[in-house]
Formats: C-alpha cells, sequence, structure tokens
C-alpha cells in the first residue's frame, strides 16, 4: 500500500512527519508554530515590556529554531498590539557575515588557522556585530519610511516621530550609520547621503573650508596675474607667490580631511566585523560638522566602553522611535564554516558573549538558543569566568528536553493540523495497535527526547508499515511488533550516531 492510501484513511492531507527542520517546516509554520510549545517556552521568551536575557543549552532536533521563529513571531505580535511600547529585535545567527571580515583583519599568518580566528574573538567584536545588524535594520527602516506600504511586521518607523528627533540625534544616527551600516544594496557613501536628506541633517558649515580654498586659490592665481601684467616682479616669483597663497589657502581643508582619514583608518581597523572602505568613510565623515564629531565616542579603540556608548546611542535613538526595548535572538552557532559544528570552536565563538554587564545591560535581552555540547565546558569553567558571566542570573536552561507527554501531545497538534476533520481528528494512539497501551507510547516517546527524532521515527515506522501490506488487503493499522522492532532498529541507529559524533 502507499503513504497516501493510509493518510487519505485518517484524514489527513500531507504526512506530519516529512519535515525535520523548522526552517522548511511547512506544517509547523502554517499551524503549529502559535500553538505548540515547549514546557521552556515562558521562561525563555518572558515578558517583551522588560527584555530579559535567557540562554537554553539544548540537543540538535529539540527544538531550537522552533522557538527561534515563535520568538520571532510572538514579538511581531507584541509589536502590533503595543504600538507605543515595541521591542525592537535582531537575529544574531548568520555569523558568517562577520566572521569573514574578521578573518580578513587579521595577520595573513593566522587567516588560514580557524581555532587561532575564532580565539582572537573578544566581547567588542560581538557588540560591533550586534550593532551592524541594529544599526542595518533601523537605518534600512528609515530610508522605506516614506513608502506607501504595509506595516513591516510592527517594526515599521513613524514619519512623525523620526520628524521630532532634535539634532544630537539625528546626529547619532548617522554617526551609527557611518561606523555600523553594512547595506550590500548601492554604495554605502549614497545610502548615507540618502540617510542624512532623509534626516534633513543641516551641514553648510562642513563646506566652510572649502569655499575658503576655492576662494584663496580664485585670489591668489588674480594676484598672480596681476603681478606679471604690472610687471612688478619676474613671472617667476609671481606664480611662486601664487602657489605659496594657494596651498596656504587649501592648508586648512587638507588638515581636516587628513584628521577625518585617520579616524576613518582607525574605525575599519578597530571594528573587524564590519566592512568598510577608508576613502567612502572619510568622505562621510567629512559631512558631519566638526562641532557635532567632537568628543564622541566613536570605537576607535579596541574596548567595550566605545560600544557601550554606541549601544546607548542606539538605545536612545530607539526609545524615541517607539522601541523602548531591545531584544537579540542567537542562534545556529554550530552552522558558521569556520565552526563546523566542532565544539570547542562553538565556545571560542560563545564564551565572550557571556558577560554579565552586556546581558543585564538595561533595555537589552538576550535569547541564546545554544548546542547542549557547550554544557560540558560550562561545568569546567573557572570561579573567574563564573564571576563575569553570573549564569545564575541568566534564566539558564541546562536540559531543553521534551517529556514523553509533551511530545505526544505536540504529535497530536501536528495530526490535528493535517487533518480535515477539525473536530474529531486522529490521535497517535490511534495509528497504532490496541496492544500498545498509552503508558508504552508515551515512554517509546520520552526515550526518542527531541522532536526531530520523533518526526523521523514516525516517518520511517509508517514507511515501513505501508511496505508490509499491498493496496488490495490494506492495513491502518501498526502492529506492536513493528513498532517495537523498528523502535529499536531506530534507537540503535541513533546510539551509534551519537557515539562516532
Amino acid at each position: 500500500m502507499t503513504e497516501q492510501e493510509f493518510l487519505e484513511h485518517y484524514q489527513l492531507t500531507r504526512n506530519p512527519f516529512a519535515d525535520e527542520d523548522a526552517q522548511t517546516d511547512a506544517v509547523f509554520k502554517e499551524c503549529c508554530i502559535e500553538q505548540t510549545y515547549h514546557p521552556a517556552w515562558s521562561k525563555v521568551y518572558g515578558d517583551p515590556s522588560e527584555p530579559a536575557t535567557a540562554i537554553v543549552l539544548g540537543p540538535k532536533g529539540a527544538g531550537k529554531t522552533a522557538m527561534r521563529l515563535q520568538i520571532v513571531k510572538q514579538l511581531q505580535a507584541y509589536n502590533l498590539s503595543h504600538p507605543d511600547k515595541r521591542v525592537f529585535f535582531i537575529q544574531y545567527d548568520d555569523f558568517n557575515a562577520f566572521l569573514g571580515p574578521l578573518q580578513q583583519s587579521l595577520p595573513q599568518r593566522y587567516r588560514s588557522n580557524p581555532d587561532r580566528i575564532l580565539q582572537s574573538i573578544r566581547k567588542w567584536d560581538h557588540m560591533d556585530a550586534i550593532l551592524c545588524q541594529s544599526v542595518t535594520s533601523l537605518v534600512d527602516r528609515i530610508l522605506k519610511a516614506n513608502e506607501k506600504r504595509q506595516s513591516d511586521q510592527g517594526m515599521d518607523i513613524d514619519l512623525g516621530k523620526l520628524a521630532k528627533l532634535d539634532r544630537g540625534q539625528k546626529r547619532d544616527v548617522l554617526l551609527l550609520a557611518a561606523a555600523y551600516d553594512q547595506a550590500h544594496a548601492g554604495s554605502f557613501q549614497s545610502r548615507w547621503t540618502k540617510l542624512r536628506k532623509t534626516l534633513r541633517y543641516g551641514n553648510l558649515s562642513t563646506w566652510t573650508f572649502c569655499i575658503i580654498a576655492i576662494a584663496g586659490t580664485i585670489v591668489s592665481s588674480l594676484i598672480g596675474y596681476a603681478l606679471i601684467a604690472s610687471n612688478a616682479t619676474t613671472g617667476r616669483t609671481a606664480i611662486s607667490l601664487a602657489i605659496a597663497l594657494i596651498f596656504l589657502s587649501w592648508l586648512p581643508y587638507f588638515g581636516r580631511y587628513i584628521r577625518h582619514s585617520w579616524m576613518a583608518l582607525k574605525l575599519k581597523k578597530n571594528i573587524r566585523v564590519g566592512r568598510r572602505d577608508i576613502p567612502a568613510l572619510t568622505s562621510v565623515l567629512m559631512e558631519i560638522p566638526s562641532s557635532d564629531l567632537a568628543a564622541q565616542p566613536l570605537p576607535m579603540s579596541q574596548r567595550s566602553d566605545d560600544r557601550y556608548a554606541m549601544l546607548e546611542k542606539l538605545q536612545s535613538l530607539l526609545g524615541s522611535l517607539g522601541f523602548p526595548g531591545l531584544i537579540v535572538i542567537v542562534d545556529r552557532v554550530d552552522e558558521p564554516d569556520l565552526v563546523n559544528g566542532l565544539p570547542e570552536r562553538m565556545q571560542a565563538l560563545v564564551w565572550p558573549l557571556l558577560d554579565n554587564k552586556l546581558l543585564k545591560h538595561p533595555g537589552l535581552g538576550f535569547k541564546l538558543l545554544l548546542p547542549s555540547n557547550l554544557l560540558y565546558f560550562l561545568d569546567r569553567e573557572s570561579r573567574e569566568f563564573n564571576e563575569r558571566a553570573r549564569l545564575d542570573k541568566q534564566n539558564l536552561i541546562r536540559n531543553f528536553d521534551w517529556t514523553g507527554e509533551a511530545l505526544y501531545d505536540l504529535l497530536a497538534a501536528r495530526l490535528r493540523a493535517c487533518s480535515t476533520s477539525k473536530d474529531s481528528p486522529v490521535l497517535p494512539s490511534a495509528l497504532v495497535a490496541p496492544a500498545i497501551s498509552e503508558q508504552r507510547l508515551l515512554s517509546a516517546m520520552q526515550s526518542l527526547r527531541t522532536p526531530r527524532s520523533l518526526f523521523r521515527f514516525w516517518y520511517r515506522l509508517l514507511a515501513e508499515h505501508c511496505k508490509q501490506h499491498r493496496s488490495n488487503s490494506p492495513s491502518f493499522t501498526i502492529s506492536s511488533e513493528l513498532f517495537e522492532s523498528t523502535l529499536a532498529v531506530y534507537q540503535s541507529e541513533a546510539s551509534m550516531a551519537t557515539s562516532l559524533n
């Protein structure tokens, strides 16, 4: 018999066990994302009005990515229902985009060594990466604020609030964009100029030295011409005098250009996770009046103090735009090319983030969805690390496992989502022979531990059952013998795969 015949018998429109990855799981995205939650959901999600940090340590397939998607979905719903107290959030999960520039910033002898690259990561590198992603997202929304479009899932920018920003706040937006904006569509300089015009940030004073230089060039040329015409001196002397006067006219402009070039060079050198061109960055900084740029805490050194100052600027701006809270969702730390799933490299990538000052920064909440492989290193850390990280304050969930009952409910929810009979959907216990008691079913699911293992097992069980029966003599109940044998084989294979890893 075919799988489709089995599914049609139970009035199922599709196989609820076919997908294993939440990012491509249509059943989860369409039907279960707002209905089925891990038992620890409330502790991880918390209260968006008071962003707080939560750290999850779970095995592969436990549903960390599904939880990330659910957090995003719930934050979007929260923003739509609280337009004046929204939460600005980013998904900090594409580490390749930041590790690439970091790799290029290191000496040539280190670039081919993933361990040396990851061990060079510091807390301020993570802060720069978070600021890059946050500022890029903010600039995208500011530049699109004038477009006639539907609400950007609760993250759109109110033109009225944007217009109420004072000059200092507009300067802060432009400074943040100069340092951290990483958009790849169009040139950085043209995008920054468009942002300046959108904010209506006047900068006529930046042309003072250029106007003086041009005027000085014209006057010096006229003086030289007049001296030659009147025969007051030799032509060579007149030309030399004119060149000297022109040089003096341009000296203030060149001095300002050199100062800003030095600033651009230091920004590029110390923001190691971003891509920036020094001439373009210099031109952008030249468009900010010196009085507005003076004493600003730009990240021109390798220390976290400047990053905290930039983070506070960003939070202040977001607060004025209706986003008093900021949430960073961290996931997929095992997927970057340099990490390649190795626990030691994951540790090198994640550990700089585990700092209580950052994780407990006011108005900022982290949701760290981490592999359980890191628990081994966490339990063996020094007292100094524990005092710095203060994981006892971070809503740490050490075991992101599922109970048999929770997995049974998850399976029932997926069957209900795929059923055409919403009033009386099929239950998992109806798919197997009566000889398999509910307690045995729950204990079997408990042994599978994660949703991914659960779906893999049931998909294999269904496939094996269909193989053993013909279409002209179908059977729509899975026997206890097949259930137990398939479960034993699956657990043996899973145990072997775990030991190899």
